[in-house]
């Protein structure tokens, strides 16, 4: 089979849009298909064989991420040439819209992805007025698809009960052979400045106004006074990502370690030397980082949606709160980050209750979902004929 993917976000960009749809990508080349690849062109960069580059404007507070512009036209002269038999849109932005619409004029089945909750995004940074023409905007996007692919049944249930048609789910995986608590680095925990004993509270993703970074603060900050009075070592806060919100979070915080976006090996090493994972987030879609902490032996506090909701047990791998439950979350850092013991095995359990996952059945279960579009599309044309 032949299958086009379109996204405005890809390696070497970090985030969990990206690195997804990098996986599928590898996953349908690794079962033996073609994958055309459409993405915003970086500068003056040079597409590889199987890429089509598009022209692309700077994300405004966004550094390294650009959107791309409409391509309608171009689209449809490459798949006139070069037909897939699916297409795979992965954003909503301009790219996406005009990949949606070249696929509907040539008779091709297409799905979206929906990997971003741009309402949610709309409130967080001060403009909730306009959350319901995202929203709007969001459910025409999708609804013009064949499928719209989520990670989740939660958030199938959610989309449907919001007008969103023909919803599927496609779960996730984590790479265990990556992420692992083997990868615990003395050395790096060193340089962190822990002493034996201290406890390092680590979170991984980008350093945005959306990740609700203000609960976590304030959570590190209740551990850290829980431990200075019963004369534990000092503990450490560390950060690995980056963001629009770094500045003022570094500026506020002088104590807080700061990794930037590490990635690969590096990433797995930074993941595995912390010891408790620290995710206040309400606006993820899935959140692919809740499975790589767990795959890394990391006891995790979340909210209790996403991945979470799919993989983590309250009590049992870390803490699922509910969505109002801010003193709870500050609560449970400082519940588990005390006890040694029940981190330890909380570390344990989440391992292996992640250790089952496997990307190779996500790509499978991605390919049989285009290839079913595909095969339903060729059966109307034959009883169409």
């Amino acid at each position: 089979m032949h299958y086009a993917i379109v996204t405005e976000t890809y390696p070497p960009e970090i985030n969990g849009v990206a690195l997804t749809v990098q996986d599928l990508e590898r996953g349908l080349h690794a079962r033996g298909h073609e994958v055309t690849l459409v993405r915003p062109r970086k500068d003056r960069e040079n597409a590889a064989g199987h890429e089509m580059l598009v022209r692309s404007l700077p994300l405004p507070r966004y550094p390294g991420l650009r959107l791309g512009l409409p391509a309608t036209h171009r689209l449809l002269a490459q798949w006139r040439r070069r037909r897939p038999d699916a297409v795979y849109v992965a954003t909503e932005g301009p790219l996406g819209w005009s990949a949606v619409r070249a696929a509907r004029r040539l008779g091709i089945p297409v799905a979206t992805g929906f990997h971003t909750r741009f309402d949610h995004y709309a409130r967080d940074y001060g403009f909730g007025l306009l959350q319901p023409l995202v929203l709007d905007w969001l459910r025409r996007f999708h609804n013009r698809a064949d499928a719209t692919v989520v990670p989740t049944g939660e958030l199938v249930a959610q989309l449907r009960a919001l007008g969103f048609d023909r919803v599927l789910r496609v779960p996730r995986a984590v790479d265990c052979e990556r992420f692992g608590p083997g990868r615990r680095d003395q050395a790096l925990r060193s340089g962190w400045g822990l002493d034996e004993g201290a406890v390092a509270a680590i979170h991984v993703g980008r350093i945005a106004p959306e990740k609700n970074l203000d609960l976590a603060v304030r959570a590190y900050r209740a551990l850290q006074r829980t431990l200075r009075q019963v004369g534990r070592p000092e503990p450490r806060f560390v950060w690995v990502g980056d963001g629009p919100a770094r500045v003022a979070l570094q500026r506020d915080n002088p104590d807080f370690i700061f990794c930037g976006v590490q990635r690969g090996e590096s990433l797995a090493r930074h993941f595995a030397s912390g010891d408790l994972f620290v995710f206040p987030s309400h606006s993820e879609t899935f959140g692919n980082v809740t499975l790589e902490a767990m795959a890394s032996g990391v006891p995790t506090i979340a909210f209790d949606y996403g991945a979470a909701r799919e993989h983590l047990h309250d009590g049992l791998h870390g803490a699922a709160l509910a969505l109002d439950d801010d003193a709870g979350f500050i609560e449970a850092v400082t519940r588990i980050a005390v006890d040694d013991r029940r981190r330890k095995a909380m570390a344990e359990a989440g391992r292996r209750s992640v250790a089952s996952l496997h990307p190779p059945q996500v790509a499978q279960d991605f390919d049989v979902m285009l290839r079913s579009l595909a095969l339903r599309r060729l059966d109307e044309s034959l009883v169409l004929a």
